[in-house]
């Protein structure tokens, strides 16, 4: 089974949670790992999901089906593939 990462961000308000899970739940998928923080000082919520699809639906209808929800939170998010390796740059400097 493929794995998927939904990333979340968005203004804090009650039943973000309920949502996204509520709607992986609907799909078929689930979730393997989810990590969420609130961010007082600014208001702004983040989610991490890790899920799979335990029904087969494709990365396509997951994020056409996602969308409704995405836009009703005005969430900007992302869904990647697992697999997908992102590109990571680190730069070391050393002081004196």
């Amino acid at each position: 089974m493929k794995s998927h990462i939904l990333t979340v961000s968005c203004k804090s308000t009650r039943g973000i949670v309920a949502a996204i899970t509520g709607y992986l739940a609907d799909k078929g998928c689930y979730i393997v790992d989810s990590s969420q923080f609130d961010d007082l000082q600014t208001g702004l919520f983040f989610m991490r999901l890790t899920f799979t699809s335990q029904e087969g639906a494709t990365m396509e209808e997951l994020q056409k089906g996602f969308t409704p929800v995405a836009d009703k939170f005005a969430m900007n998010w992302d869904l990647l593939d697992s697999e997908h390796r992102m590109k990571v740059l680190l730069m070391v400097s050393r002081f004196g």
